[in-house]
């Protein structure tokens, strides 16, 4: 019946222990001010508890009621462990008689408890609850059996009541540092798992704001992953990517460089750095600078290749336009001595074939022979303008008004070409800064090559409008026979052209003028149906 008590009051003694660390675990309570106060209030009304759950022997009462006041002196110092102990003293003096040795027994345990708590803190709690409960262990057996002489010829009972707390301290100790244990565990848990969601948003952010396309590989060289940035630079939907083998968009002249890079790649097991073409939504092609990067798997054979993409469209429209200026540089170098040195003797030679000619009019070749020397006249002169630095005045130019005069020079050799100038201006006039001759160059060049564009006559339309920004439009279309597209880009080449006895250098200078201005020419064209011409200068701000 005694171990019957004795185990009803560890049942209960364990549960009161547990409910609060339960409780604890499931609910993410503020933490408590003044929690040591707290916890001895807890721990007394267990220690309360325990008393009532006591069992009486021979006018003394026996129960487990020390091993939470040993619990509360190891884990939260004597403070909570004197208030849990004065509850138990208390409940225990209100329950049975024989104070003395409840007294006596309490006084001696609050002290040593208290004067143990001061040199053992470097101590674990572990350590501290088998010290705490040694002591406790001796200071009973000096009072109870050996100086009250209480029950000292049944040492088994005694024997039996210290094992119980013993068994009482044990159990609270595996319960409380498996709780510990487990809070650890979790706040490590969760701290890891806040570094990984905020590893994931870090990449995450990275890949979905980069303007590179990143893109993974496996081992049967199929896509598992594109970046959002494909959706901004290429136009593609990732879930229109996926259905579709990655080569379907490559340009068909870098497939197979694409394919032997990749095998590469394996066979090396190294990064490799590779310029493809990838096409756009829209169907025109995009070009990319890309980095392959192996990535090795358990068994060392590559299990992944992670494809990084930057777009260099711009970068190779600056080489080509930093080609074009070195271009200019050189033939600017050449004019200015060419021109110097062949311009005196063309001259002279010039001035004996027309006196030739004045001498001996019916020799047939005198007129060829002149017509061919104006030729490399005109040139020279071409190179002298692309040569010397040309004086600039710049001053408020009406777009409109430059445009009709330089119409009103070419009028005539319109209409003996039986072309027809239609020009559209939009009000108000538009203003630009501007030097006027050299602007009226440009629009002479372009409506020159678009009257010669049209041997059979027609029309000619030239428009002027206001841009989205802050620039003005100036468009030349004409119903000549037309540019095929993968020439457009080499207009404006030195000593390029498309006329039988052109030189390229008059739509050079256009390009070189328009530079000085801050504008810019483009072309686009189809074969039999014309060319348009478009031109745009900044307007006064």
């Amino acid at each position: 019946m005694i171990l019957l008590d004795y185990f009803i009051n560890l049942a209960i003694f364990s549960l009161l222990i547990s409910t609060p660390l339960v409780i604890g675990s499931f609910i993410n309570l503020k933490p408590l001010k003044r929690v040591r106060f707290w916890v001895g209030i807890y721990g007394g009304i267990v220690s309360v508890i325990l008393v009532m759950q006591a069992f009486q022997q021979n006018g003394y009462s026996y129960d487990i009621r020390y091993a939470p006041v040993i619990l509360i002196f190891a884990y939260f110092g004597p403070i909570p462990g004197m208030i849990t102990g004065a509850f138990a003293l208390v409940s225990r003096l209100f329950s049975s008689g024989q104070w003395s040795p409840a007294i006596i027994g309490w006084v001696s345990i609050m002290t040593v408890f208290s004067l143990t708590h001061l040199f053992t803190k470097h101590l674990s709690y572990i350590k501290k609850c088998i010290l705490l409960y040694g002591f406790y262990l001796m200071i009973y057996v000096v009072t109870v059996p050996l100086l009250f002489n209480v029950f000292r010829d049944q040492p088994f009972f005694h024997l039996q009541y210290l094992l119980f707390v013993m068994l009482g301290v044990i159990v609270g100790v595996l319960l409380i540092e498996s709780y510990m244990k487990l809070y650890r565990l979790n706040n490590r848990l969760s701290d890891m798992y806040k570094l990984v969601e905020a590893s994931e948003s870090k990449y995450r952010l990275i890949a979905e704001n980069t303007s590179d396309l990143i893109m993974v590989m496996d081992k049967e060289q199929s896509i598992t992953y594109f970046s959002p940035s494909h959706e901004h630079v290429l136009g593609f939907q990732c879930c229109e990517l996926e259905r579709f083998d990655l080569c379907m968009f490559i340009h068909h002249d870098d497939v197979t460089m694409f394919r032997s890079k990749i095998l590469r790649i394996v066979e090396l097991k190294k990064s490799l750095s590779m310029e493809f073409r990838l096409k756009h939504k829209e169907g025109h092609w995009v070009e990319f600078e890309s980095r392959c990067m192996p990535v090795k798997g358990e068994t060392d054979s590559i299990e992944n290749i992670v494809i990084i993409s930057r777009d260099i469209s711009e970068r190779k429209k600056s080489e080509e336009i930093l080609l074009q200026s070195e271009k200019l540089s050189i033939v600017g170098e050449l004019a200015a001595g060419v021109a110097h040195e062949i311009r005196n003797p063309l001259t002279t030679i010039k001035g004996f074939v027309q006196l030739y000619k004045a001498e001996n009019s019916s020799i047939k070749y005198n007129d060829l022979l002149l017509n061919e020397l104006e030729r490399i006249e005109t040139i020279t002169s071409e190179l002298l303008t692309l040569g010397k630095p040309q004086a600039v005045n710049l001053n408020r130019t009406n777009v409109g008004e430059l445009i009709e005069n330089t119409l009103e020079l070419l009028s005539p050799q319109a209409l003996l070409n039986n072309i027809q100038f239609k020009l559209k201006i939009e009000d108000p006039p538009l203003m630009i800064t501007g030097e006027r001759n050299q602007l009226k160059q440009v629009f002479l060049n372009v409506l020159k090559n678009a009257i010669e564009a049209m041997p059979q006559g027609g029309e000619i339309v030239i428009s002027l409008r206001k841009g989205a920004v802050e620039e003005c439009i100036i468009s030349v279309q004409d119903q000549g026979c037309g540019i095929p597209e993968e020439l457009l880009p080499r207009l404006g080449e030195p000593f390029y052209s498309l006329k039988e006895k052109g030189t390229g250098l008059g739509i050079m200078i256009c390009h070189k003028i328009l530079k000085q201005h801050h504008g810019s020419i483009t072309y686009t064209s189809k074969i039999k149906e014309g060319t348009r011409v478009e031109i745009k200068l900044p307007l006064v701000s």
